[in-house]
């Protein structure tokens, strides 16, 4: 029997709906077997109220190096780092791997409000990783701050932003506009032409992890041998079931519900494609 492996490379969220554990659920549900390398602990403590506590790097190595070496990867996703310092060294640790297929989510906000990248860690992301990238899947805010512009507020902007990142050397650009009125559009560009992904919008604050789960399930369907625009597409029906039937617990906004693709089917999302010079004509 062989099965895919997926290597997460991220913060471990106690409360269950985003980083390392979002990204083990998806894995599971997409039939990939998952690992993972925590960079960090997101918790907060009651008496001091800190939040993130972060590993050191001999602590993150030792996870990277145990899982590729005993288990090998597929494919490996990058979540939150938090750090110049770990992004520069998980860089290394990337490139060095072999793995072709490398999704980086630019991690810098939480639901909850904590900021999970330090600024003066946002330079070493745009340099050191984001060029190692089959995809990175920003949402709008992270986008805007990689470019240090304004905030993006229509589809247009999402192209916009999309051929800007795309010049720092990633393959392909994912621009997630979950931030969008209407219904939920997702710019994919890959250098030539635009994939614009439409599905249908769901009121609710229960969002939690969504970024995570989105990227891991790409990341899940790249070890599975598909093509960019097919495993974002895949994922872009995975993550529309999982908001769809979120839920809330005792307090804050709610995770997505990971099992949903699973247990519902998929919501229907539709896919139209559209030349990249558009936008320079």
């Amino acid at each position: 029997m062989k099965i895919q492996r997926a290597l997460s490379i991220a913060g471990s969220a106690a409360r269950g709906g985003a980083g390392i554990q979002a990204d083990l659920k998806t894995f599971q549900e997409l039939d990939v077997y998952g690992l993972s390398a925590v960079t960090a602990i997101v918790a907060r403590n009651p008496q001091t109220n800190q939040g993130i506590f972060p590993h050191s790097l001999e602590a993150i190595e030792a996870q990277v190096h145990t899982a590729l070496e005993d288990i090998g990867a597929d494919a490996i996703k990058t979540g939150m780092l938090f750090t110049e310092e770990i992004i520069t060294h998980v860089s290394q640790w990337v490139q060095a791997s072999g793995v072709p297929n490398i999704v980086v989510d630019p991690v810098m906000i939480e639901k909850m409000g904590s900021a999970l990248l330090k600024d003066n860690a946002v330079e070493a992301m745009k340099t050191k990783l984001l060029p190692l990238a089959t995809i990175i899947t920003p949402n709008m805010p992270e986008a805007a701050a990689l470019l240090g512009i304004d905030a993006l507020t229509t589809v247009a902007d999402l192209k916009k932003a999309a051929q800007a990142l795309h010049l720092l050397g990633p393959q392909y650009v994912l621009v997630k506009g979950g931030r969008l009125e209407g219904p939920a559009v997702d710019v994919l560009f890959d250098g030539k032409q635009f994939y614009l992904l439409e599905a249908p919008r769901f009121e609710t604050i229960h969002t939690n992890g969504a970024g995570c789960t989105y990227s891991a399930a790409i990341t899940a369907e790249l070890a599975k041998g598909k093509s960019v625009p097919e495993a974002v597409e895949k994922a872009k029906a995975f993550i529309t079931a999982a908001i769809r039937h979120s839920f809330g617990f005792k307090k804050g906004v709610g995770p997505t519900y990971h099992a949903a693709y699973r247990k519902y089917g998929e919501t229907g999302c539709i896919v139209t494609i559209e030349c990249g010079e558009l936008l320079h004509s």
